[in-house]
């Protein structure tokens, strides 16, 4: 795609003014631009190319949300930000996460909008035409220049992006060529943000948290319906990204959407009947256990790095050969819940479970069904915040573990609750009330992780076979090193509790909580 002469072709390009980034519908010839220059005309490109290119993004859209294009183009990738000819720089065979990349241009821009914890997938495909077309005088002369780049999807739609390029002493010619193509844009020019959908009608992007509609005089019935109906489809759109190991991302959210589903269940009291909410939580529970494992190892695995900074050099070859084991074991657990996934049974029992909450036929109503889902959230929200309040107060440096954990557990069933019920309160008066409660929830987390951490770490250790003894015993040294650090870390996090605590108790957010929960159906 790029090539000597392009490349010279840009260079001289970029020596005059830019004209505007414009994408027109259709496959656009520069002949048929040209038309509208009187004796101006345009020559043919002497550098045009054209070959297969794929759309890359990130499962939930993170380039393109960021304003992004990224294209992987015979070869090379090309980085569209609507304003300037596309960033570049070779391509590797398998796309996958962004620092895997290589070095250059195209990697430094996306590290700074891609999650590492996201890979690159292929979206989409088509064909790219690309060319450098002369806009030349009666005599020849080259006035200004066009970059013309046709994307066509599968299915034959297409698009142009256009970048029309002034040289030195010829504003007028450019000034023309802009004037033009926006006349060729209609009066709604197209975005970056544009291109996807109209090359790829049915592509659609995860989105982690749904809008979920609901109104005030809505039965709660309903609404809890809905919204394990929907958490049960986004756990199912994770399953191939789960299948094919694309990233540790897809279990986490695949979990995260089930433990929403288990949260419903247990939040929701009384709103279906108690013997089936516990048939159900049991069975949900049963589609989560397998994932557990995998996902402990994924959480040991990201954390290497930040492992190996936590102990010196000399106790670093312990540590490579557990976290060798880990790899070791997450291969198998990979595979293991792949099989699963994939079973016969296992689409027996979610698919029962998605027709269950789709119709609502069989789901039996219990006591609080009929109440209005206003009123209902209400009283949730209110007494979870209680809960929260109450054991809140108690935290200080010598609080027992558990008593911290609970404060966590109760934390999240709160923000859950919360964004269940977001679309009755607003999401903008909630906003406020959940940032605070995210600070607070971020650091119970660390001290959550910390301990959860060196749990397994002495598990770990037990669990160790003699094997090679002496490689055990160094592994045994730099593990027992790292429990005591982070034993450290847990400790210090422990501190910062009751400081995180009186931030969110503060008059602000009690104030709020009871405007918005507490004080009637004035708050509504």
């Amino acid at each position: 795609m790029s090539g000597r002469r392009a490349a010279e072709i840009q260079k001289q390009a970029m020596s005059g003014n830019r004209g505007s980034f414009l994408i027109l519908k259709g496959a656009v010839a520069a002949e048929l631009l040209g038309k509208a220059f009187g004796k101006r005309r345009f020559a043919p490109a002497d550098d045009a190319a054209r070959a297969a290119f794929r759309f890359l993004d990130t499962f939930d859209g993170q380039v393109l949300g960021a304003g992004h294009l990224l294209l992987d183009a015979d070869g090379e990738l090309l980085l569209f930000d609507g304003i300037a000819p596309p960033v570049r720089q070779p391509s590797r065979p398998r796309v996958g996460f962004v620092r895997d990349l290589g070095p250059g241009p195209v990697r430094d821009r996306l590290g700074r909008m891609v999650s590492p914890l996201r890979c690159l997938l292929p979206l989409g495909d088509g064909q790219i035409e690309a060319g450098t077309h002369a806009l030349l005088d009666k005599e020849g002369k080259t006035q200004a220049r066009l970059a013309l780049i046709t994307l066509t999807g599968r299915d034959g739609a297409a698009l142009s992006l256009a970048m029309p390029q002034g040289l030195r002493g010829y504003d007028r010619a450019l000034a023309r060529l802009d004037e033009r193509l926006r006349q060729a844009a209609g009066e709604t020019p197209l975005a970056l943000t544009d291109v996807p959908g109209l090359l790829f009608p049915d592509l659609a992007f995860y989105r982690g948290k749904p809008d979920i509609g609901m109104s005030p005089d809505e039965i709660a019935f309903r609404a809890a319906t809905d919204i394990v109906r929907v958490h049960l489809a986004l756990a199912r759109l994770n399953e191939p990204g789960v299948i094919a190991d694309h990233d540790t991302e897809f279990l986490h959210d695949y979990r995260v959407a089930l433990r929403k589903v288990r949260s419903v269940l247990s939040l929701f009291k009384g709103v279906y009947d108690a013997d089936q909410t516990q048939t159900l939580k049991a069975r949900f529970s049963a589609l989560m256990a397998p994932t557990g494992r995998l996902r402990d190892l994924d959480v040991y695995l990201l954390e290497r790095d930040l492992y190996f900074e936590l102990l010196p050099e000399a106790l670093h070859g312990g540590l490579a050969a557990m976290f060798d084991l880990f790899a070791e074991e997450r291969a198998r657990e990979q595979a293991r819940l792949a099989r699963r996934l994939r079973s016969a049974a296992y689409a027996r029992e979610i698919a029962a479970l998605q027709e269950m909450f789709e119709t609502g036929a069989s789901l039996l109503p219990g006591p609080e069904a009929e109440a209005h889902a206003l009123d209902y959230a209400r009283r949730l929200i209110w007494k979870r915040y209680r809960k929260v309040c109450r054991l809140g107060m108690r935290i200080d440096d010598a609080t027992p573990d558990p008593e911290v954990h609970e404060l966590r557990i109760q934390c999240k069933k709160l923000r859950y609750l919360m964004e269940f019920f977001a679309p009755l309160f607003g999401r903008k008066k909630l906003a406020g009330l959940i940032k605070a409660l995210k600070v607070l929830q971020d650091t119970l987390g660390l001290f959550n992780d910390y301990a959860v951490q060196q749990a397994a770490l002495e598990a770990f250790l037990r669990d160790l076979g003699p094997g090679d003894a002496r490689g055990a015993v160094e592994i045994a040294k730099s593990v027992g090193a790292l429990i005591a650090i982070l034993h450290q870390r847990q400790d210090e996090a422990r501190t910062r509790i009751a400081t995180s605590f009186a931030g969110f108790d503060g008059r602000a957010t009690r104030a709020g909580f009871r405007a918005l929960f507490h004080e009637g159906k004035a708050a509504a």
